[in-house]
């Protein structure tokens, strides 16, 4: 059961998103087939509409394109944060069917800070340690509920799985539409956006950056824009347009 790092992959997306978008648009507006605007889309290149779209915020039609991402390596502290995005679809590991004997787990930042101020491995281990202990009262608890011959294997799942922590890795398939995705980076991208979320939020960004440069040139938190949300909330130190670089 070791110490586990955030694993994200692009795994489906819709093709060709950013044509999508625009034929989507160009439709409400055109009395031509759904050929012939898709003839002319594929032949003019589209940058400046799409920007256009965005700037007057028609954003209904960001729908049209998805994209499905595969995430390891997270907590369930994670799990619970990001699925309060409703406008997405999740395929989360079971703890009940999928026996968690031996979990992965993340260890939290603060813990590796507290090792690299006082120059340690002493705060880790004292983690790692106790996350050895719960697995052992997780073992206990199986055991115990085997002996009864009416509960079968996910019986017993589900029930030793109230003493796993939050810091208990997790994997799921989620997938968001593009709209979504602009309004998750908005809120997750930012520096007050709790830090494991806020890493998974900046890799999905650069995934998203190679397959609609266009549609995501300024996707990230309000103070790319020039303007911070948060009032007297703020962090205090914005991101700049050329910071996003490190990012993508």
């Amino acid at each position: 059961m070791p110490e586990t790092q955030l694993k994200v992959e692009l795994l489906r997306h819709t093709p060709k998103p950013e044509e999508n978008i625009v034929m989507a648009a160009k439709l409400c507006y055109s009395s031509s087939s759904i050929d012939e605007l898709k003839n002319k889309i594929e032949e003019k290149d589209q940058t400046n509409f799409l920007n256009k779209l965005i700037s007057i915020n028609h954003h209904s039609v960001l729908e049209h394109s998805t994209f499905t991402f595969g995430v390891e390596g997270v907590s369930r502290s994670l799990l619970s944060q990001i699925t309060r995005h409703r406008i997405a679809s999740y395929s989360v590991k079971s703890q009940r069917y999928v026996n968690e004997e031996g979990f992965n787990f993340i260890i939290p930042k603060r813990i590796k800070m507290l090792d690299a101020y006082n120059n340690t491995n002493l705060y880790s281990e004292k983690f790692c340690n106790q996350m050895y202990l719960i697995n052992d009262f997780y073992n206990y608890w199986i055991k115990e509920f085997s002996k009864m011959s009416f509960t079968t294997k996910e019986e017993a799942n589900e029930d030793a799985r109230f003493v796993l922590p939050n810091a208990c890795e997790t994997k799921f398939i989620l997938t968001m539409n593009a709209r979504e995705l602009l309004h998750f980076f908005k809120l997750r991208c930012c520096n007050r956006a709790q830090w494991e979320i806020r890493a998974l939020a900046w890799e999905m960004l650069r995934l998203v950056s190679t397959q609609a440069p266009t549609l995501f040139e300024n996707a990230g938190p309000d103070c790319i824009a020039g303007t911070c949300l948060e009032g007297s909330m703020s962090c205090g130190n914005p991101y700049t347009k050329g910071e996003l670089v490190k990012y993508r």
